[in-house]
């Protein structure tokens, strides 16, 4: 039987951390594009353009989040903000990710070594 590929990310709408535990290097980061200051310059045009702008960069931002999740058969989402809810169900509405389990916790705000433990507790749970 083939090993069962896990994948935990904590998010939120700026960062997402996918924590792979069948690495040595566990960790690698996800950055959105939407900042604080791309935010504030598209404000100073219209709050239209702003709304505009934040979709099209959560959308780019997700899409990378979700190449990554394909080589994978078990993820975790988890995080503080509605952000991983977001994405699955963006994961929910295209048949790519059908044969992929993913699950959905709340967390806070938590350290790196916070953030592993939850995914390693998560996976030897279920």
């Amino acid at each position: 039987m083939k090993t069962q590929k896990k994948l935990g990310i904590w998010m939120d709408h700026s960062t997402a951390n996918l924590i792979d535990l069948n690495f040595k290097k566990h960790s690698r980061s996800i950055t959105s594009d939407f900042t604080f200051n791309t935010k504030e310059e598209a404000l100073n045009r219209s709050e239209n353009l702003m709304h505009n702008k934040r979709q099209q960069m959560h959308e780019a931002y997700y899409k990378e989040i979700a190449d990554v999740i394909l080589n994978y058969d078990n993820v975790l989402l988890f995080g503080p903000t509605n952000a991983k809810t977001e994405l699955h169900n963006l994961l929910n509405k295209d048949s790519h990710f059908k044969d992929i389990n993913i699950d959905i916790q709340s967390a806070d705000k938590m350290t790196d070594n916070e953030k592993e433990a939850f995914v390693v507790n998560h996976f030897e749970n279920t």
